[in-house]
């Protein structure tokens, strides 16, 4: 098929903009909201939310294996098949929620959606923008991932009063037809519209940027230096406990609010606010990143997550409350980066250009299997407990010790970056 845009600025652009089209619609409206369906689905089916908990997990540990060959993947299928084989296995996979009657066709339409997320989400996102956009990187990334919060608040106002019928407890399936429809008419879109790179384009954009050391862009090291510096495990550590953390939170906060006396409409409107929110922090990130740095960027994201879930262990439905709910919902928006928009400036920040997407790949792998641990490790405590409250305050002390953790990888990265672009610059003179 012939490109129908000719100027390749203008497809940068129009790439830019689908790509944060797929984002609202695959993430905002399929990943965000989770928890909105949680309390509805074992309601209505009578499943234990350990035992639902353990179906969504399969989601994760599906995204983790599939992005750990994702730089792979992406060099031998290129970016646009992949976006589409996303979508058919997304939509497969909403089709399934909508007639699912026990945990094992869950788990089914869970591993349908990791694969889905691993090739229409953050990491190709990530792979996208850093191949078409070399200039603000971070912003540019913070802007697109950003869509997620619209879509999420728009999501929240659209499928909360379809999975609520009065009368109808198996309403989230009509919500699960209904975001089929709106996935098939976005991957129609990107079927006309999207352009994937040439490899010789890409060859030729690569070499480049190794000419050229602006801002925080640098040639990096390859993933098998990588993997014998002692900062690689410690930032795995800490991204895996922050997915973790991070996503627990957030897979069970709806179901908290309502445990406590909320009301669904205010659980609703603080799931908007927050997804509101989030649009504006993902593009903060990403803008901050540019300008502060990564240990300024990542040191705001974690104090912020660690107030939210405090915030949130200790919400009540009184006045107090609520205006603890509304803090909750921005302080949340600001940790969320934390698992999105840094996994990639993580990658070329910490180990540069030489292994993007491998480490990009591997970065968000570690992520998502948080996720998995997440889920299981924050309902076994609701059981144990009869609360979440208790399992929220143990993951914010987590987070305080990522906040820890991270200020020593990034130390001891930067003094590598530092030498290896000194050494470059040195062959540079050397050459001329």
């Amino acid at each position: 098929m012939k490109p129908i845009i000719k100027s390749e600025k203008a497809q940068k652009w129009v790439n830019v903009v689908l790509c944060a089209m797929m984002i609202f619609f695959c993430l905002g409206f399929c990943s965000s909201n989770k928890s909105l369906y949680l309390t509805a689905i074992t309601e209505a089916l009578d499943i234990k939310r350990s035992a639902y908990s353990l179906a969504t997990s399969c989601r994760f540990v599906t995204t983790s294996v599939i992005n750990m060959f994702f730089g792979a993947l992406v060099y031998k299928f290129g970016s646009k098949k992949l976006i589409l084989a996303g979508f058919v296995c997304l939509i497969g996979s909403v089709l399934l929620n909508s007639v699912a009657t026990n945990v094992v066709t869950f788990c089914v339409s869970e591993a349908l959606s990791g694969i889905a997320f691993s090739w229409s989400g953050t990491a190709m996102v990530g792979a996208i923008v850093n191949r078409w956009c070399k200039e603000n990187t971070g912003t540019i990334m913070g802007a697109v991932l950003s869509a997620n919060g619209i879509g999420g608040a728009i999501a929240a106002q659209i499928v909360t009063p379809i999975i609520y019928q009065e009368g109808n407890p198996f309403g989230y399936r009509d919500a699960y037809r209904l975001i089929a429809i709106l996935l098939t008419v976005t991957a129609l879109v990107m079927l006309v519209l999207f352009r994937d790179k040439s490899r010789e384009e890409i060859n030729s954009q690569t070499a480049k940027v190794k000419k050229k050391y602006r801002g925080r862009a640098w040639v990096g090291i390859t993933f098998k230096d990588a993997r014998h510096t002692a900062y690689f495990y410690g930032a795995a550590v800490c991204i895996f406990l922050t997915g973790m953390s991070l996503h627990a939170k957030g897979a069970i906060a709806s179901a908290h609010m309502l445990d406590n006396g909320m009301s669904p409409e205010f659980v609703a409107l603080v799931a908007s606010i927050s997804s509101l929110s989030l649009t504006g922090t993902k593009f903060l990130s990403g803008f901050l990143f540019d300008k502060l740095g990564l240990r300024k960027t990542i040191s705001i994201c974690c104090v912020s997550a660690v107030i939210g879930m405090f915030l949130l262990a200790f919400m009540t439905n009184s006045p107090i409350g609520k205006v603890s709910g509304i803090a909750y919902a921005i302080f949340s928006a600001l940790a969320l980066p934390l698992e999105t928009v840094m996994l990639p400036l993580y990658a070329g920040d910490l180990f540069g250009q030489k292994a993007y997407n491998k480490m990009m790949g591997l970065f968000i792998s570690i992520n998502t299997a948080g996720y998995a641990v997440g889920g299981p490790f924050i309902n076994f405590g609701f059981e144990k407990f009869g609360s979440y409250t208790p399992m929220l305050i143990i993951l914010g002390c987590i987070m305080i010790a990522v906040l820890i953790g991270m200020q020593f990888v990034i130390t001891s990265a930067h003094h590598v970056r530092d030498i290896v672009m000194a050494k470059a610059e040195e062959e540079g003179l050397a050459e001329n």
